[in-house]
Formats: structure tokens, C-alpha cells, sequence
């Protein structure tokens, strides 16, 4: 699940310096070396290269036991789908929630960090403190989110913001990721269960495909008494297609040139189709869009995240960042122009040149803009679970089954025996 994009239906590390060979050549390179380590913006590495592989063993183990948990409760709650879709859907969110739990405790163990989020007068009350030190967001149950990618793991600091919410929306956000991602042995399968839309960026294949899905979350559903709801629904965008690189940067720059537009520094220029595709086919389904603008502590202006904050960093060397910051605004969807798609693209890019700028203050500032309108201006907390015995729930089924089925054999082998004496 490394590297998720918004579905384009249109087409849609410091260099080593040159050393003289012999000794000296060796002593610079050591220094090179240790110079490198030393700036790293989250410091020296935590951990010495013994402790990093028992901390590539751990992590392993931990992710690939809950994983294959998480498989077999899908599994087991496959025959829902032929009794009743409702209770399968639900059953499947439950098994999302899961895999949230088990990514949250995942980085608060191998790779903590600080989240500090903050918000322009539209989400105004809707950022709080939670008891104990624990975020809590009163986003709406239904909204498409959309957020400039800065690194892979984005998606995770995200699907958090919904564990994070009141009510809780980690079971129900849908990712639109790279098609050739559902190939993953049990994680492809999983997101699959998941409902996570996958595309192939070809336009023949993936309009139709991306219909059918959308129309899936936006079916109206009625309730005992006759009233009419929609399920909720946290729908995660990345416009700019893939997260921001030194290819990324380059393909941006030459699609501002050759259509005469401003280049923004700090993200890539948004592919409009797909989102305005999404927004046109959920408008009367959804009230709001989020935009969520993402800045990593410690990327320097002209640096790109993928080169710092990879997956050895972060969870095996003992230096995630120090802290992810976040910067929300909300947008009615009534006020957003999908009558036309031209009108649309332009209101797209303007708000990515608005992104940009918020960029531009935080590598300034080192934050973003504080909230406003609220008396606490930022609210700092943790990625980690309100309960440290909450993980046991992505086990609670399997083991359920494991006891029932441990029951029964010894229930058949009692019977197995008194059928015996009686014989």
C-alpha cells in the first residue's frame, strides 16, 4: 500500500563528493558518512545496526501476524455476502478498523511522532483536545478529503485522523490506490474487502469501474422507520497523482511550461479529472470537502520527503519525524464549480497555489498558521490508540472461532467416547 493516486481518467541525500583513491579517499568517506548521519533532521540514528535488525524482525512479526489475523476474520465473515450485504459491510468495516489499530500502534511503537494540527475559520470547533492528551476532530460521517502527497506514508498519519474523529472513521475510509497494489499477497486482498478503488489510469477501464464504486457509497439506505440515510464515508484524494519526488517535480514543472501557468514550489500541480469526477457523481450524497495540507518537520526547502522519512528511517533506525503537521480547510461543495470542468480545474489549482503558499510559511515559520477563531491555536498530540488493550480487538474474532472450534472437538470426542461404552 505504498504509493496510492488520484485516478487520472484523462491520461492520466546529499551527493558523495568525488575522493582521490588510497587512504585518504577511506577518511573522507567515514567523514562524509558521519556527516550525513549528523543531519539528518531527526538526528543520529536511535538505534546501532544490531538493535535496527531486531527491530526489522519485531516489526515484521508484528505486522505480518496481524495481517494474516486480519485475512482470516475476512474470511470467516465472506458467507455474510450471500446472507446479508448490510451485516457484510459492516463485518468488513469492523476488519478496517483493525488494520487501523494495528498501523496506529505500529508507528506509536516503532515510530513516534508528534501530529500538530491547525485550520482556517471553516473548521472552527471542529479541532479539540481529547481527554488525555488524545485529538479529537468532529469532521462530518461523509466528506471527500483530498491533501497534497508529500511521502508514501502519508495515508497513514490520515487513516489516524479518522481514528481520531468523534465518531471514529477508520472503518469507513475509502482509498483510490494504483491497481497493480491489489497484486500484494493478503494486504492486496484485504484492501479489496476494504471496498478501496482501484485504478489503471486508462480511461476505457477505469470510468466505468470508478462509476460503479461510487455509486455503491452514495446508495441510499432506510432505516426501520422509513427514513432514508447515506452510510458514512470518508473518501481519500491525492490530486497530484503520486507523492512529491525529483521525477514528480520535473513532470510538474514541464506541464506548467507547455500550458503557460504558474509552477508551485513546494507541490505539484493537481490533476483535475478524477476529482472532478468523484465530486461531480457524490455531490448530492456529500455536503463538504476537506482539504488537509501536509508538512513534514525537517525537510529542507528544494528536499523531497521520500528521500528522508523512508521506511528504515522511520521505523527501524529510530528516526521517524519529529512531527507531521496538518492544515485544514473546508469547502462546500455547493459553492465549488462543477458545472464546468474548465471552471473546476482552474478553482482546483488556485487552491493548490493557496497550499503552496501555506508551504511557503511553514518552511518560514516552522508551522503552519494557528487556528482560527479557537482559543487553543494548535492541538498537539500523538499517533497512538486512547487504549493500549484496544489492539486485542483485531484478534477478538479469530479467537472467538479458535475457542468455539476447541468446543466442539472436545464436545465430539465426549460423544466419541460414550458412543464407545455403549458399544
Amino acid at each position: 500500500m505504498s504509493e496510492m493516486s488520484e485516478p487520472s481518467l484523462s491520461d492520466d541525500i546529499i551527493p558523495s563528493p568525488e575522493l582521490a583513491a588510497g587512504t585518504q579517499n577511506v577518511k573522507k568517506m567515514q567523514s562524509s558518512s558521519a556527516k550525513t548521519r549528523v543531519t539528518h533532521p531527526s538526528g543520529r540514528a536511535g538505534h546501532g545496526h544490531g538493535i535496527q535488525v531486531l527491530r526489522i524482525i519485531a516489526f515484521a512479526s508484528y505486522f505480518t501476524f496481524c495481517i494474516i489475523v486480519i485475512a482470516i476474520t475476512q474470511f470467516i465473515g465472506v458467507p455474510l455476502y450471500f446472507i446479508n450485504r448490510d451485516w457484510y459491510y459492516a463485518y468488513m468495516a469492523m476488519t478496517k478498523r483493525s488494520f487501523s489499530l494495528a498501523l496506529t500502534l505500529m508507528t506509536q511503537i516503532f515510530g513516534p511522532t508528534t501530529i500538530r494540527i491547525s485550520g482556517d475559520e471553516s473548521v472552527a470547533g471542529q479541532i479539540l483536545p481529547g481527554d488525555g492528551g488524545v485529538l479529537e476532530l468532529r469532521f462530518p460521517e461523509r466528506m471527500v478529503m483530498i491533501a497534497n502527497h508529500q511521502i508514501y506514508t502519508d495515508w497513514i498519519y490520515l487513516w489516524w485522523i479518522g481514528y481520531a474523529n468523534k465518531p471514529g472513521m477508520h472503518g469507513h475510509i475509502y482509498i483510490i490506490l494504483k491497481e497493480s497494489l491489489k497484486y500484494i499477497p493478503l494486504i492486496g486482498t484485504g484492501m479489496m474487502f476494504y471496498g478501496f478503488i482501484f485504478m489503471s489510469r486508462k480511461m476505457a477501464t477505469d470510468r466505468p469501474r470508478l462509476s460503479h464504486r461510487l455509486n455503491k457509497l452514495k446508495k441510499k439506505k432506510i432505516d426501520p422507520r422509513g427514513n432514508t440515510y447515506f452510510d458514512p464515508m470518508w473518501l481519500l484524494l491525492f490530486p497530484e497523482g503520486t507523492n512529491l519526488s525529483t521525477n514528480g517535480r520535473k513532470k510538474s514543472s514541464q506541464w506548467a511550461v507547455k500550458n503557460d501557468i504558474k509552477d508551485p514550489e513546494h507541490v505539484m500541480l493537481p490533476r483535475s479529472t478524477g476529482t472532478y469526477f468523484c465530486l461531480t457523481e457524490l455531490k448530492d450524497s456529500v455536503e463538504y470537502v476537506y482539504d488537509c495540507t501536509v508538512a513534514y518537520e525537517g525537510i529542507a526547502r528544494g528536499k523531497y520527503g521520500e528521500e528522508i522519512f523512508g521506511l528504515a528511517s522511520t521505523y527501524f533506525e529510530g528516526r521517524p519525524p519529529k512531527s507531521v503537521n496538518f492544515y485544514w480547510r473546508r469547502f462546500k461543495i455547493a459553492d465549488i464549480p462543477l458545472h464546468d470542468q474548465k471552471a473546476f480545474d482552474l478553482w482546483l489549482r488556485d487552491q493548490w497555489y493557496k497550499k503552496d503558499a501555506l508551504m511557503e510559511e511553514y518552511l518560514n515559520q516552522g508551522r503552519f498558521p494557528p487556528s482560527a477563531g479557537a482559543k487553543i491555536k494548535y492541538v498537539e498530540t500523538e499517533v497512538r490508540t486512547r487504549y493500549p488493550w484496544e489492539i486485542l480487538q483485531i484478534f477478538s474474532v479469530v479467537g472467538l472461532c479458535g475457542l468455539l472450534w476447541h468446543n466442539f472437538r472436545k464436545l465430539w470426542q465426549l460423544v466419541a467416547l460414550k458412543s464407545g461404552f455403549s458399544a
